[in-house]
């Protein structure tokens, strides 16, 4: 292996740049060494070591997601799935 290195530029924003910076030394490494195991991953591998993708959920997927916060939050009510669920969520002895 080379032992030759050499310094690279990049530019980023500095809020962003703050953030990995505190979550790398989370992981115990500074930015080189995040950098260099990003670099030697994606060559090992021959590609960017995770999926990049612009795929969004379409407006029913989004709903369903809202549907769910909601119920979680009881701003709407969960759906009983027999009436005897049904009665308990209302306090009704069957």
């Amino acid at each position: 292996m080379n032992s030759e290195t050499i310094n690279l530029s990049i530019r980023m924003d500095k809020t962003l740049k703050e953030q990995a910076e505190n979550l790398f030394s989370e992981l115990g490494m500074n930015m080189t060494t995040a950098l260099n195991v990003f670099v030697r991953q994606s060559v090992r591998q021959g590609k960017i070591p995770f999926e990049i993708s612009l795929n969004k959920p379409n407006a029913e997927t989004l709903a369903a997601l809202k549907e769910i916060e909601d119920m979680r939050a009881g701003i709407i009510p969960k759906q009983a799935s027999s009436i005897a669920d049904f009665a308990k969520e209302m306090g009704v002895q069957l």
